[in-house]
């Protein structure tokens, strides 16, 4: 079977981008088309490397593992060892299903043509059914996640968390988000969305009533002994979520945060209240916002 090299760069190519962009879509990652075509590029000269070349070298399994960290750091930049074990999780969850999907897209469409040499698959299809194939598996692939995504009850991801600030304590339920990333920007401590009015018994209302004031620098309404007691308390926190991009979110250090799921109980020294001036669910389900890092 004559295989030209071109072409299978160009089909591997698009290959690797798609799947890239999958990644980035379930992660909610932002996403550069520049980054994750250079990260495609990666990918398919390893192909056409692995298919010239018959060294076991190149396709053991620490070489291909070494070569997913590459492509994924090229097209994402994770910037922690943390993320970038999510973002390469999540790769080869991509890669998984929307490899098989496509396969058995080629395989239908091809009549069973297909081979495989070096451990590349090789058939006599044409770029049209590369095209089908990866746009029909890109599909899966989303609806697959997003399927199993909805699975997941509601009710797995509440718990009760109690904070505590100037020796006063509330009760509420969060919600744990995967995507509350959130962190205080000079010390790194995360931080909890929590709607504002639930924050009325344990903070002063001169504070929650001017928060905008506040984060523009405007304390004229603050009473000084006020101003006194929380103005090392009060941070800044800069978002792009919530509906809003590029938003500032005025937050205060509590105490503790008491996280409290089924019969486990966490204590939290170090924690950041952020005070969210909206409703976080319509329905009333949660009042705050609690990210992985806090659990």
């Amino acid at each position: 079977m004559t295989v030209y090299i071109d072409i299978l760069f160009l089909e591997n190519f698009i290959l690797n981008f798609i799947i890239l962009y999958a990644t980035g879509l379930i992660s909610k990652h932002k996403i550069k088309f520049i980054k994750i075509a250079l990260g495609s590029i990666v990918g398919a000269v390893y192909v056409i490397i692995t298919y010239l070349i018959e060294n076991k070298v190149y396709l053991n399994i620490l070489f291909k593992l070494i070569l997913s960290i590459v492509i994924v750091y090229i097209a994402f930049t994770p910037k922690t060892i943390k993320e970038m074990l999510k973002m390469i999780v999540l790769f080869y969850l991509t890669s998984f299903v929307f490899g098989g999907a496509a396969l058995g897209v080629i395989y239908m469409i091809n009549s069973g043509k297909i081979s495989i040499q070096n451990g590349i698959i090789i058939g006599s299809y044409t770029l049209r059914t590369i095209f089908i194939g990866a746009i029909i598996a890109f599909a899966v692939t989303i609806l697959a996640f997003k399927f199993v995504k909805t699975k997941i009850s509601k009710k797995d991801l509440l718990c009760n968390i109690t904070i505590k600030i100037n020796g006063k304590e509330i009760k509420t339920k969060a919600m744990i988000d995967t995507g509350n990333m959130l962190k205080e920007p000079i010390t790194n401590i995360p931080v909890v969305v929590v709607e504002h009015t639930l924050l009325k018994e344990i903070i002063p209302k001169e504070i929650l009533e001017n928060m905008d004031n506040i984060l523009a620098g405007d304390f004229k309404e603050i009473p000084e002994e006020i101003q006194n007691e929380y103005m090392l308390k009060l941070k800044v926190i800069p978002f792009t979520s919530l509906g809003k991009q590029n938003g500032m979110l005025l937050g205060v250090k509590a105490e503790s945060l008491k996280v409290q799921e089924e019969d486990n109980i966490k204590n939290i020294d170090k924690i950041i209240i952020g005070m969210y001036n909206k409703k976080l669910s319509r329905k009333n389900e949660y009042s705050a916002l609690l990210g992985l890092e806090a659990v």
